[in-house]
């Protein structure tokens, strides 16, 4: 069986301004890996409801897992939710259960849950809430689309809350060998062992080290034996000098 699907929504204008580094994507493409499902494609779009609406659309269908982060706060701007509900044909509006996790949250610092606040329990018709133990706003799945925060300390903690609801298949493994020389030195022995092993994948990442050109090959894969018998073919072919 191959492994599930998965793909990443960035919503924010902050991200393609520049203003805001993504570390979303790192922490989420790991923690895939390791689950055993494979992140085909990442789209970074505008805080622009056409534009949102459009990659769900398209992401919903195209793979078994969407994960979107960003706008889903208290802000004018924060419009993820409804574009969500609107592109999968929902109705939308303050939910109970997530209004009561946001007034037991103020009434507890001794803050009020005012109308900008109350659009943090905005959540589309038959989604499933997303746990947030860091700042208790929840995020909402809905068929097979996962809305969580933008911030990083809370969007990890709801992929840890999303995943185990999530049947994932083998871990994808991965091992590295560094060949000191140029890539168009091992493009065509590169090229050869990748068509033996076709389950694999092989990557070749360039480098310059005190003017020196070197390469690291990664192979990946599930089946640790074939990685490990790839890698030692990989090896015997470039043992000796360049």
């Amino acid at each position: 069986m191959t492994n599930p699907t998965a793909a990443m929504l960035v919503v924010g204008d902050e991200i393609l301004s520049g203003r805001t580094r993504d570390s979303n994507m790192h922490f989420l493409a790991g923690e895939l890996t390791k689950h055993g499902v494979d992140l085909a494609e990442v789209r970074i779009v505008a805080d622009r409801a056409d534009a949102i609406v459009a990659a769900v659309r398209d992401l919903h269908d195209t793979y078994d897992h969407v994960f979107t982060s960003g706008g889903i706060g208290p802000t004018h701007d924060d419009i993820t939710a409804d574009c969500i509900a609107q592109a999968l044909g929902r109705s939308i509006d303050v939910r109970d259960d997530a209004r009561a996790l946001l007034q037991a949250h103020y009434d507890g610092q001794g803050k009020e849950l005012n109308a900008a606040r109350l659009r943090m329990a905005r959540i589309p018709e038959g989604a499933t809430l997303i746990d947030n133990p860091v700042s208790v706003a929840p995020g909402f799945t809905l068929e097979n689309v996962h809305v969580m925060a933008g911030v990083p300390s809370v969007f990890q903690a709801m992929v840890a809350s999303v995943l185990p609801r999530i049947t994932g298949g083998a871990p994808l493994l991965s091992q590295s060998l560094r060949i000191e020389r140029g890539e168009g030195d091992i493009a065509g022995p590169l090229s050869d062992l990748a068509a033996q092993y076709p389950d694999l994948q092989m990557g070749s990442y360039p480098y310059v080290q005190n003017g020196a050109f070197g390469v690291n090959v990664v192979i990946r894969g599930t089946d640790a034996g074939r990685i490990n018998t790839a890698l030692t073919t990989l090896s015997d072919l470039f043992a000796g000098p360049a």
